[in-house]
């Protein structure tokens, strides 16, 4: 009993802590105190696949779950993307976009965490959901969307985007990065002026964000993925009920597609991106998530941009 009280003291005053350094963060972003970071890290290049010199199909910018902590890293050790960019060699891919950080800074690389992370490596897997809670919070999520937006289009531009280009860019997000990607369209569209489509697979958001200017969002679920249901119980922007909510808009408006993955889990052996769950046609479950995203963007290509 009283390791129980012990541990679960610990983790209320750890999701306390860490409910006050996510609002710290965005809050710094707004009031100026500090300046988002632009630069990456020494070898390190700004995007990947088509060759800088001439216009990409599309830029392809992929937003990961909350296991992203690096500017390198993602959930799968970079599989998903990797066979986005044999598939689609037509694509410029950014990786490197820091969607739980306001201020572009990668959390494994503060001291700080790099210290707890040997320690206490829960409290990077709360900071990332906390963040997620805090883009979603009505007081929060303007400043949040901004702020993200922002350097979206920072690293887009400096991985040769032109703005007004007509170029497609393209916002695969993963699980809570699918409230990030909805947050940044109109910041996007502001900055960049270019074509948006969104690509949610196994989305965790909360239907707040006002996505009119984003020409069409697919989103990519499963039966099985329990993780993406959640979200739509536990946030009531995501119900019928609310007809106003930016998420219903855009359902009637048309905008809103949903493919079936079945039957892929949201994490483990059996997920979207596994590289060893079968399906029936032989192809990996990585596959099919890899075919159906590049299908889906080569859709949406103009003829005079793509031509397979």
């Amino acid at each position: 009993m009283n390791d129980f009280l012990f541990w679960g003291g610990g983790l209320g005053l750890a999701l306390i802590a860490e409910a006050l350094l996510a609002r710290y963060e965005v809050l710094a972003y707004g009031a100026g105190w500090r300046a988002p970071v632009t630069e990456l890290p020494g070898g390190l290049p700004y995007a990947r696949g088509a060759a800088p010199d001439r216009p990409p199909a599309a830029y392809l910018v992929y937003l990961d779950g909350i296991g992203k902590r690096r500017v390198r890293d993602s959930r799968d050790g970079g599989q998903l993307v990797k066979a986005l960019l044999a598939g689609a060699p037509e694509l410029r891919l950014l990786g490197q976009v820091q969607p739980y950080s306001p201020l572009a800074e990668p959390l494994a690389d503060r001291p700080v965490w790099a210290w707890l992370r040997r320690r206490v490596g829960l409290l990077l897997f709360l900071h990332n959901v906390m963040q997620i809670f805090v883009a979603a919070d009505h007081r929060y999520r303007p400043l949040y969307n901004r702020a993200v937006g922002s350097q979206i289009a920072t690293q887009l531009r400096l991985a040769g985007y032109r703005p007004g280009s007509g170029v497609p860019v393209v916002l695969l997000s993963y699980s809570g990065g699918a409230q990030v990607a909805t947050g940044a369209v109109d910041e996007l569209h502001t900055r960049l002026r270019s074509p948006l489509l969104l690509i949610t697979l196994g989305g965790f958001h909360n239907g707040a964000n006002d996505i009119t200017r984003a020409e069409h969002l697919h989103r990519l679920t499963s039966a099985g993925d329990r993780i993406e249901r959640v979200g739509t119980w536990i946030f009531p922007q995501r119900w019928r009920l609310f007809r106003g909510s930016g998420w219903n808009r855009a359902r009637r408006a048309g905008k809103i597609t949903v493919h079936r993955l079945d039957p892929a889990t949201h994490v483990g052996p059996g997920s979207y991106i596994s590289p060893t769950a079968r399906l029936p046609d032989g192809r990996s479950h990585l596959d099919r998530t890899a075919d159906t995203v590049i299908g889906l963007i080569r859709a949406h290509i103009p003829n005079e941009l793509y031509s397979e």
